[in-house]
C-alpha cells in the first residue's frame, strides 16, 4: 500500500489553521457518471451501491465533494437526463435506501454529496406530462405547448427552432392537438417556468433531496430554461458546412440565455440558504452548467451560483493553444470573479472528450495540474485521476441519442459515448467495473495497462500526481497568484505566501526548454520538484536550480521552496 506523507513547515501549518472560509472555497469536486463508475450486481450498469463501495478511493485522492450525474427514475432515452420521477431512484441504480447509505458513507469520509438537478425538461413518461396532454389543471401549463402553423394547408411546427439533438424542437401530440417544445430529445419535453405551480413543484424537489442530506446541486443546461415569449424564428448562422437541421445552423437568441433564468436561480439560492439556516448546516453549493458567453456565465454569480462552470479548458483551448492563450483566459476569469465569490476550473465532464484525448497522452496531467494550482474550485471527472482516454466507437456501437440522430456519417462529431466508457479499476474482467463481460458501453481496450490498480504502486503515475496536487491545494489558500507566458513556450503559475513559493511550469513545446527561471520568474536559487507529469522523467524530491531549469518536451512540473517539503512515499 502507498502512503503519501506531505512534510510541511510549521509556518504553513499555522497558516492553514487560520483558514475559516466556506468549505467549497478551494474544494475538489469529483464528478461521477453513475452508469459507468462501478457495477455492484453484475448487470453491466453502474449503480449506487457500486459508488458507495468506491467512496474510499475518492476520499483517498483528497476530493471534497462528489457530484452524481442523474440517478432519478428514467426510461433512459438520454441515460438519466429524461426524468419520469424527480424524487425517486431509477431501478438501474438502486433505491432510496441505497442512496441514504451512500450519503451516510460519504459523510463519514468527509465528502459532500451534490446531485444533478435537471430543470429544463422531464421525460415524456412523467405523470405531469401525461396529465398535461389531457389538459388537466394545473398540469396543462407545466410544459411549453403551441398551436401548429398551417402553410399551404399543411401542418407545420410553430417556428424554426431546432433541437440540440438535430431536427425540429417541436413534436406534434395527436391527443392535445398541439406541438410541445423539446430542446433536447423528443422524449424530453421542456418545462414551463412561467407556471407558478411548476415553479413550486421544482422547489419541492430541491427540498426533498436536501432533507435526505444533499449538500448542493449541479444545475443542468440552466440557460435553456426559458424561451422568448414571442416564439419568433431564430436567425440563420449562415453556415454551409453543416445540414440545415443541425442545431448550430441557427443563432439561438430566443431559446437560450433569457433574463428570467437568473431570477429563478435567485429564488433557488434563497431556498437553499433558508434550508441551511433552518438546519444549521453548511452552505449548499450550486454549480450551473451553461455553454454561453463569458459575460453571461459571470452573471450567474450574481444570481446565486457558487460555481458557474468555467469551461475554458473544454471549449476555448486545445492542443494547439499557446501559453499566451492560457494566460489571457485565466487572467480574464480571475479578474472578473465578483468579490466574495470563488473561481473555478473544469478539467473534464461527461459531455466532452477526455483530457488525455483532447491534449494528447503526454499532456494528460496538464489541465488537472493547472486546476489544482489556480485559486478556487477544481471540478474533475471520474477517470481524470488515472489519465483515462476516449474509446473509439463505430456507429453500430453508438447509443448516445446525440450521436445516433447525427447519422452514420456525422455521429462521431456529436456522440458523447467515447468519454462515458466504464471506469478502469484493474485489469480483470471489464476493467473491474463489472463481473459481466458485456457492459452497457464497451470498456476501453487499453484497460489492461491503464487502470487504477496498476498506477497505485507506481511512484510516477497519473494517480500519484493527482493525489499530491490535490493535497497541496490547501497550501495555496489565499496566497498571491501570478500567471506568466515565457517565450511563447512555457506557462507558469506561481503562488506566493511570504517565503513560501509554489511554481507550476508547463512546456507547450514538444522539445525540451532551458530557461533562467530565477530571473524571468523571480524564483530562489534552489527549489525542489514536488510533482511532475507522467513521462517527464522528473523525480519528485529532487533539487533543481531555477537559473538553469530544463523542462522536458510536453512536460508539466511543480517546484516548491524547501519549507513545503516533498512528497515522501512509504
Amino acid at each position: 500500500m502507498i502512503r503519501v506523507k506531505i512534510i510541511v513547515c510549521s509556518f504553513l501549518l499555522a497558516f492553514s489553521a487560520k483558514v475559516n472560509a466556506d468549505w467549497y472555497h478551494d474544494a475538489v469536486v469529483y464528478q461521477i457518471y453513475p452508469r459507468s463508475f462501478k457495477d455492484s450486481n453484475g448487470d453491466g450498469i453502474g449503480d449506487l451501491n457500486g459508488i458507495t463501495s468506491k467512496l474510499d478511493h475518492i476520499a483517498d485522492i483528497r476530493a471534497n465533494a462528489i457530484w452524481l450525474s442523474p440517478i432519478y427514475q428514467s426510461p433512459q432515452v438520454d441515460f438519466g437526463y429524461d426524468i419520469s420521477n424527480f424524487t425517486d431512484v431509477d431501478r438501474d441504480y438502486g433505491t432510496l435506501a441505497d442512496f441514504d447509505r451512500l450519503v451516510a458513507k460519504a459523510k463519514s469520509l468527509g465528502l459532500k454529496v451534490i446531485l444533478d438537478f435537471v430543470p429544463n425538461h422531464s421525460s415524456h413518461e412523467h405523470p405531469w406530462f401525461k396529465k398535461s396532454i389531457l389538459g388537466i389543471k394545473p398540469y396543462d401549463e407545466y410544459y411549453v405547448w403551441r398551436n401548429a402553423r398551417i402553410v399551404n394547408g399543411t401542418r407545420q411546427p410553430p417556428n424554426n427552432w431546432l433541437s440540440t439533438f438535430e431536427g425540429s424542437a417541436w413534436q406534434w401530440n395527436d391527443v392535445r392537438k398541439q406541438y410541445y417544445l423539446h430542446q433536447f430529445a423528443a422524449g424530453q419535453p421542456d418545462l414551463n417556468y412561467r407556471s407558478l405551480a411548476l415553479n413550486q413543484e421544482m422547489k419541492n424537489v430541491l427540498s426533498f433531496w436536501m432533507d435526505r442530506g444533499v449538500d448542493g446541486f449541479r444545475i443542468d443546461a440552466i440557460n435553456h430554461m426559458f424561451e422568448d415569449a414571442r416564439f419568433l424564428d431564430e436567425p440563420s448562422a449562415n453556415r454551409t458546412d453543416i445540414p440545415k437541421d443541425d442545431y448550430d445552423s441557427l443563432v439561438h437568441i430566443y431559446t437560450k440565455d433569457q433574463n428570467e433564468t437568473y431570477q429563478v436561480l435567485s429564488s433557488w439560492r434563497k431556498l437553499l440558504n433558508d434550508h441551511s439556516n433552518r438546519t444549521k448546516s453548511d452552505t449548499k453549493m450550486i454549480l450551473t452548467e451553461a455553454y454561453t458567453t463569458f459575460d453571461k456565465t459571470i452573471k450567474f454569480y450574481g444570481a446565486g451560483s457558487t460555481v458557474p462552470f468555467n469551461f475554458m479548458f473544454l471549449t476555448d483551448l486545445n492542443n494547439q493553444s499557446k501559453p499566451n492563450d492560457y494566460k489571457r483566459l485565466i487572467d480574464r476569469w480571475m479578474n472578473n470573479v465578483p468579490n466574495g465569490s470563488v473561481s473555478n476550473w473544469v478539467v473534464g465532464n461527461h459531455d466532452n472528450h477526455r483530457t488525455a484525448s483532447r491534449f494528447g497522452s503526454k499532456r494528460a496531467d496538464q489541465i488537472a495540474m493547472l486546476a489544482f494550482a489556480l485559486p478556487g474550485v477544481a471540478v474533475v471527472y471520474n477517470g481524470d485521476e488515472i489519465g483515462m482516454e476516449d474509446r473509439k466507437f463505430t456507429y453500430n456501437e453508438t447509443v448516445d441519442p446525440a450521436g445516433l440522430n447525427a447519422g452514420p456519417n456525422r455521429f462521431y462529431l456529436k456522440s458523447r459515448d467515447p468519454e462515458r466508457t466504464p471506469y478502469q479499476w484493474d485489469n480483470s474482467t471489464s476493467a473491474g467495473f463489472s463481473s459481466r463481460s458485456k457492459t452497457w458501453l464497451p470498456v476501453n481496450e487499453n484497460y489492461k495497462t491503464l487502470n487504477l490498480a496498476a498506477q497505485k504502486p507506481d511512484r510516477l503515475s497519473h494517480y500519484k500526481m493527482f493525489k499530491v496536487m490535490a493535497a497541496l491545494k490547501s497550501v495555496f489558500f489565499q496566497s498571491d497568484v501570478n500567471v506568466t507566458a515565457v517565450d511563447d513556450k512555457v506557462l507558469s503559475v506561481i503562488r506566493r505566501q511570504g517565503q513560501t513559493i509554489v511554481a507550476v511550469l508547463i512546456n507547450f513545446s514538444d522539445s525540451p526548454v532551458t530557461m533562467n527561471a530565477r530571473i524571468k520568474l523571480n524564483l530562489p536559487m534552489q527549489m525542489k520538484i514536488y510533482a511532475a507529469s507522467v513521462g517527464s522523467n522528473l523525480r519528485p524530491g529532487s533539487w533543481v536550480f531555477p537559473s538553469e531549469l530544463v523542462i522536458p518536451g510536453s512536460a508539466s512540473v511543480v517546484i516548491t521552496t524547501p519549507n513545503i517539503g516533498f512528497v515522501d512515499i512509504e
